[in-house]
């Protein structure tokens, strides 16, 4: 019923466990070969049964989906929820974005603010930035030690293995892989290019010097956080980063071999 998504070698070679690498050694760009009107031409054919499968996934409700998207300052998170999920149903669909915790959330545990917005059955729930900041700025800033770090990844591990269990939630979790010198073009046309300077805020240049920080931090998870493993997304071209999301996001819809209920007439 649904199309096998190209380029499948590509994507093995893009979603091995990411315990076995450093970042360093992970490309940010595409494959020189592929052909950029072709993957396109693939994603699109991929969106269309996107949202077939996100009408079936309703219509079940046995199962739920989140999708945590976590990047580089301007590594096109936004981009990508707007072009992947963004022609499906919205009535399937919950976009969540996590900025600076309030007074109210500070004064719970780490993941108070997070639950609230776990998906439920039948419901694709995207995090734009999640759980992770958490055991990511809050170390990079120094607000954390590391045994309090150590500490929040044991307790991530069983918060998504209890989704994962309890609820029947598929996580699929994203980094958005860029390389520093395409974040720093993107935060200057930020400066430059009208419709995208809403985005501008000169304290991202000051994060972006914290590069190596953050890059450790990243790998810091990726290591102790892969019970449920991470995808490192090239992401300096976003037909491709599109591409890979959308496919990753099929494959997983497709392998829950969801069917439309019957009504009791119809039923063996």
């Amino acid at each position: 019923m649904f199309a096998t998504p190209a380029w499948t070698d590509y994507f093995n070679l893009s979603f091995k466990p990411i315990a076995m690498y450093q970042l360093s050694e992970i490309s940010t760009r595409a494959p020189k070969d592929l052909e950029k009107d072709d993957v396109k031409e693939a994603t699109a054919k991929l969106l269309d049964e996107l949202d077939e499968l996100q009408n079936l996934l309703y219509a079940e409700a046995k199962h739920s989906i989140l999708v945590v998207l976590q990047a580089p300052d301007a590594g096109g998170k936004d981009g990508a929820i707007r072009k992947v999920f963004g022609r499906i149903n919205p009535q399937g669909v919950r976009v969540q974005s996590f900025k600076k915790p309030t007074e109210e959330e500070l004064a719970h545990d780490f993941l108070w603010r997070i639950h609230q917005h776990a998906p439920q059955r039948g419901m694709i729930q995207v995090f734009n930035r999640s759980h992770y900041e958490d055991v990511l700025i809050t170390r990079v800033h120094g607000l954390i030690d590391d045994a309090t770090a150590h500490r929040r990844f044991k307790t991530i591990n069983h918060f998504e293995q209890m989704l994962r269990e309890e609820n029947n939630t598929q996580i699929l979790k994203f980094y958005l892989h860029i390389s520093p010198e395409e974040q720093r073009e993107r935060l200057e046309e930020r400066m430059h290019i009208p419709r995208k300077m809403w985005k501008y805020n000169d304290a991202d240049f000051k994060e972006a010097e914290r590069w190596d920080d953050y890059r450790k931090a990243y790998e810091d998870i990726f290591e102790h956080c892969n019970k449920i493993p991470w995808t490192i997304v090239p992401s300096d071209q976003n037909w491709y980063k599109e591409h890979l999301i959308a496919a990753k996001l099929h494959e997983t819809l497709t392998g829950l071999k969801m069917e439309y209920p019957l009504l009791p007439t119809h039923r063996l």
